[in-house]
Parts: structure tokens; C-alpha cells; sequence
């Protein structure tokens, strides 16, 4: 019930919208209740001579009771829906806003398509909880009392009869309702699942089609429709045998009604036009009575969407600013990492890394897959707190300054480029909204990629697709290079930026970068020696650990993890013949065979 209860908040929020909507309801539904007494009055005045005047009196005030009915129909129909589509606007903005602020290690543990099922479909279920059920479930309640008080007004004994139903119905309600939400509940993950699938399967359809897989992803995306059908169909087929159950009761209640009420008719207990009241009122029950297992399931689902969105919003990122974080200005770009530790869950990813950066100072971080260099850098950015240890700007903790200030003086060309849909000048100016053309020009010259954009049909103004498609991989990476340049950071960061490139392409950057980085402090990521050559200072990472650190001559002459690195680049053939001759001299390789 608390999920509701905050769900309703959010209406309430609206609370001229919401009074004006229920007035509006209150007022449909007496003028709806008024018609069966006018028509069974009619009835009762036809059966007399000489009631033609009144009778036309009757008519015409059933026309305007039905006409006001209408009028007040339709607002409080607009209103519901204005409250509902509000609500539905506020938590998806709040959903998106939240998610933006959450930090790396909330997004590394969930999936895209299921969180774009959260936007989506669970937001929608909201907005059905608030229109038709927050609503509308007024209008049942009222319809059920005002219906119940007008018939034991006329006959106590016929009205126990004929409203005997309603506590059954309120009982199945409850007994149903948390079948309903955790049917519900099923069905929106599995969406959520289904969702996934078909994210990833539309981004990667290249290499799907490059493995000839797409037979394997249809039974794959098959096998997940299919379970959203059969949870769909099961929570469908119990509302279905739900509200059979209710109209069976109603109408075996009418049955009843029209036997005992056909006796007092002809004992003159009761006249014609009192039966037919009698009747007419219980219609007026048909439409509620069955909307009852309609609201139970839009209650649960409720429920269900409500929980998958709070989730979200009530989701606190590991990172968080402190109430008392500065604003970084008149940055000179000193860099500190004391003793820093970083832990992945329960799994240590670096371990005691200390490294000093002066302002300007170009240094490298070298090393095997997953030995830790980025996971540097984006402790730096703060994109993961330090488990152990400290960061320092300027002799500041990071974890004294503010967010935005501190990604603004820490430019990152990052190694997983990603490119908007959209043009190559909006790309280039996404970190900078004001920026100048000249601005833009001269980013996209220092990242060697100006000439390729103006051989281009619309130079700037061109559409570059779905994750920057059109364009190649150095292209994407240069752009992602001159996006960085253009904010003009004090810290500069390249994680393997030039990965995507031809040698001559690397070559043109890395002139480019020499007078970049003049005055900026520079952390390197790369796994080419010809990177780093001209670093400052070259820390060599090892399972989290710094393995041996020190300028590109010292560490050739040291003959450790660098050296071997840089007789692997240089000479390839002799490299691979030591592979192969340790592995020719593993047990179980006699003969070298592998």
C-alpha cells in the first residue's frame, strides 16, 4: 500500500485538478443516479389518465439531467487525464534526471533495456493507476452507496436482496489482488528481458550478421516473447475469471430481483414504476461491479510498475557530493594519487598506487588488459570513490569538490567512443553549448579531422547516424578527441585514443597532441610504446599494482614489464617464436604440438 500512497502523492500534487476532477465525478454520477427514479416516476404517472403534460415534464428533465450528466462527464474525463499524463511526465523526467546523476557502479549492474522498460511501460501503468483508478475508483464507491441508500429508501428487505453480492465481490477483490500483482510483477520484467534483447541485438546487428546468427537471436528473442505472452495471458485469464465470477453474481442477483420484486408488484407492495427503479438501479451496478476486477488489476499493476520505478528513483549513487564541496578554480593541475585502493564489489582491482603528476607533466599508464589503467582515470573523475587511499587536485581531495567543477577540469577522450545521433558540429560542441564556430574549427584541426569533415557533402552540418555509423573508427575517435579539446580542460586524459587508427593517422595526432598538452597535466593510457615515448614519467600496472615506474629510458634499461613490451612491439617475430617456444615446453606439449 505505501507504493500507492506515494503514487497518489505524486496527483496530489495537483490538488485543484484533482478537487475540480472528483466534483466533476460527483456531480456525473448524481445526475446519472437521478434518471431511474425520473423513468420510474414516468412509468408510474403513465399509467393514470390526463398525465401528458407531466410526462412531457419528465422528458424533458431527463434530457437535461442526461445533457448535465454528459458535460460533467467530460471534465471529469479531461481531468483525469490531464492529472494522469502530468504525473506521467513528472516521474519520467524525475526517472531520467536520477539516472543521469547515478555514478558508474550503479549502471555496470543493470540493463539498458530493462531500464528503458521502467520509462516506458511501468510509467504508463502509473499513468493508468491515476486516471482510471485513482479516479475512477471514486466513481465506484460513490455509484455503490449512492445505489445502496436509494434502494433501502424504497424496500429494506428487497435491497439486502439484491446487494447481498457486494461483500463477495470485496472479498474476491482481496483475494485476487496479490495474485494480480505478482503476475503483473512477472510480466514486467520479463518486458523488461524481452526489451534487453532487442536493444542489444539492434546495436549489434552487424556482428550478428558478420557470425551468421540471426537465427540463434530470433530463438533467443522468441524465447523471451514467449514469456512475456504466457505472463501476460496468465494475468489476463485470471482478470478475465475474475470479473466472469462478478457478473454471474450480478445477474444471478437481477434474477432474484425480478422474482421477489414481480411478487410485491402483484401483492401492491410495490408499483410498476418502483420495480422498474428497482431495476434500473441495479444496471447502473453492471458497469461498476464489473470494472471492480478491472481496478484490482489496475491496482496491481500499479503496484508492480510503482516498485520497478521507485527502485530507480530512490536509488542512491556510490558517489556523492558533499554538502560542503568547492567549486575547483585556478587549477594548475598537480595530480595525486596516495595509496589509493579500489575495490569492485569484493573483488580488488587496484591495490597501494601512489603517483605524483606535476601541472604539465605527461605520464603514462601502461599495462595488460584489466591491470587497472582506466579504472585509474575514472577514479579521477570520480565516476568511482577510492575504497583506500586519496586523490588530490592542487592538494585538494576530489571528494571535496563539486561534480560538475571537477569534470570540467578533467577531460577525457575515453577508449569506448560513442557518437549522438546527430550532426558532427553538435558532437564536437557537446561540452561546450556556447561554443563559436571558430571553436569547434580549431578542436576538430588539433584532432587532424577538419579536412576529412569538409570533403564531406554537409561539412559540419552532417548527420553522422545511429552511434556516429556513418563515419570510421578513427573518425569516430578524433571526433571524440575534439570534443574533449574543446572544453579546453587544465587535466587531460587519453585512454587509448589513438586504439582505432592507422600509423600514419597516429602519427598526424600525435604531432598534434605534442603542443595540446603544453601546460595541461596528461595521463596517457596506451598499449603502444610509440605512445608514451615522450612521457614524463611511465607507470607500468600489474593485477593493480604498480609494477615498476620511472621516465621511457630508465625503464628500457631496467629490463622489466616495459622493456618486454617494447621487444614485443619492436620485433613481433621473435616475440611470438618465445610464445610459442614456452608453450612447446609446458607439459602435455611434447613436440610442440598446441
Amino acid at each position: 500500500m505505501s507504493v500507492l500512497f506515494r503514487l497518489a502523492a505524486y496527483a496530489f500534487r495537483y490538488r485543484i485538478l484533482m478537487v475540480a476532477a472528483y466534483v466533476s465525478l460527483t456531480l456525473s454520477t448524481l445526475f446519472q443516479v437521478a434518471v431511474p427514479r425520473l423513468m420510474g416516476n414516468a412509468i408510474d404517472v403513465a399509467k393514470t389518465d390526463g398525465a401528458s403534460s407531466e410526462l412531457w415534464a419528465i422528458g424533458g428533465t431527463i434530457v437535461i439531467v442526461t445533457l448535465l450528466r454528459g458535460f460533467f462527464f467530460y471534465w471529469q474525463t479531461y481531468l483525469g487525464e490531464n492529472v494522469s499524463q502530468r504525473v506521467a511526465y513528472h516521474i519520467r523526467n524525475a526517472f531520467y534526471d536520477n539516472l543521469q546523476r547515478l555514478s558508474f557502479g550503479y549502471h555496470d549492474q543493470q540493463h539498458t533495456g530493462n531500464l528503458m522498460s521502467k520509462a516506458t511501460v511501468d510509467v504508463e501503468g502509473v499513468r493508468m493507476f491515476v486516471n482510471m483508478g485513482l479516479v475512477r475508483a471514486i466513481n465506484i464507491v460513490l455509484m455503490i452507496i449512492l445505489v445502496a441508500g436509494l434502494l433501502f429508501s424504497m424496500d429494506p428487505a428487497l435491497a439486502t436482496v439484491s446487494l447481498v453480492f457486494v461483500p463477495f465481490i470485496i472479498w474476491r477483490a482481496a483475494f485476487v489482488s496479490p495474485r494480480m500483482r505478482r503476475l503483473w510483477g512477472r510480466v514486467q520484467r520479463e518486458t523488461g528481458n524481452m526489451t534487453t534483447i532487442l536493444q542489444e541485438n539492434l546495436i549489434g546487428t552487424r556482428v550478428v550478421k558478420a557470425f551468421g546468427a540471426e537465427e540463434h537471436e530470433q530463438a533467443k528473442f522468441d524465447r523471451h516473447t514467449n514469456q512475456v505472452f504466457r505472463s501476460t495471458y496468465n494475468a489476463q485469464k485470471l482478470q478475465a475469471s475474475n470479473t466472469a465470477v462478478m457478473t454471474f453474481i450480478f445477474f444471478g442477483a437481477t434474477g432474484a430481483i425480478l422474482w421477489l420484486g414481480g411478487r410485491a408488484v402483484v401483492e401492491g407492495r410495490m408499483t410498476e414504476g418502483e420495480l422498474a427503479q428497482f431495476i434500473l438501479y441495479i444496471g447502473l451496478l453492471v458497469q461498476p461491479v464489473r470494472m471492480i476486477g478491472w481496478l484490482v488489476n489496475t491496482f496491481a499493476r500499479a503496484v508492480s510498475s510503482g516498485e520497478r520505478i521507485f527502485e530507480v528513483l530512490d536509488a542512491k549513487s556510490p558517489v556523492q557530493e558533499s554538502p560542503t564541496a568547492k567549486t575547483l578554480a585556478g587549477i594548475k593541475g598537480s595530480v595525486g594519487f596516495h595509496n589509493v585502493g579500489f575495490d569492485y564489489g569484493d573483488k580488488p582491482v587496484l591495490q597501494d598506487i601512489s603517483v605524483v603528476a606535476a601541472p604539465g607533466q605527461v605520464v603514462a599508464l601502461l599495462g595488460s588488459p584489466g591491470s587497472g589503467k582506466s579504472t585509474m582515470v575514472h577514479l579521477l573523475s570520480r565516476f568511482y570513490d577510492v575504497t583506500d587511499g586519496s586523490i588530490t587536485i592542487d592538494d585538494t581531495d576530489i571528494r571535496g569538490i563539486t561534480l560538475e567543477s571537477l569534470r570540467h577540469a578533467v577531460g577525457i577522450v575515453q577508449q569506448d567512443v560513442f557518437i549522438f545521433s546527430t550532426t558532427i558540429w553538435e558532437n564536437i560542441a557537446y561540452g561546450k553549448a556556447n561554443a563559436t564556430d571558430d571553436e569547434v574549427i580549431n578542436a576538430s584541426k588539433m584532432a587532424q579531422l577538419h579536412d576529412e569533415i569538409m570533403r564531406l557533402p554537409n561539412n559540419y552540418d552532417t548527420l553522422v547516424g545511429e552511434r556516429g555509423v556513418t563515419l570510421s573508427g578513427g573518425q569516430r575517435q578524433r571526433l571524440s578527441i575534439a570534443r574533449t579539446l574543446l572544453m579546453d580542460p587544465p587535466i587531460l586524459v587519453l585512454d587509448d585514443s589513438t586504439s582505432s587508427v592507422d600509423a600514419a593517422t597516429e602519427a598526424r595526432i600525435q604531432q598534434a597532441m605534442t603542443a595540446v598538452v603544453k601546460g595541461r597535466t596528461t595521463f596517457v593510457i596506451s598499449h603502444r610504446i610509440t605512445s608514451v615515448q615522450h612521457a614524463d614519467n611511465v607507470v607500468v600496472l600489474e593485477n593493480g599494482r604498480i609494477a615498476e615506474s620511472g621516465s621511457p629510458q630508465q625503464l628500457l634499461a631496467n629490463g622489466g614489464l616495459y622493456q618486454q613490451l617494447a621487444h614485443l612491439q619492436r620485433d613481433p617475430e621473435a616475440a611470438a617464436q618465445a610464445v610459442w617456444e614456452r608453450l612447446a615446453s609446458l607439459p602435455g606439449q611434447a613436440g610442440g604440438a598446441v
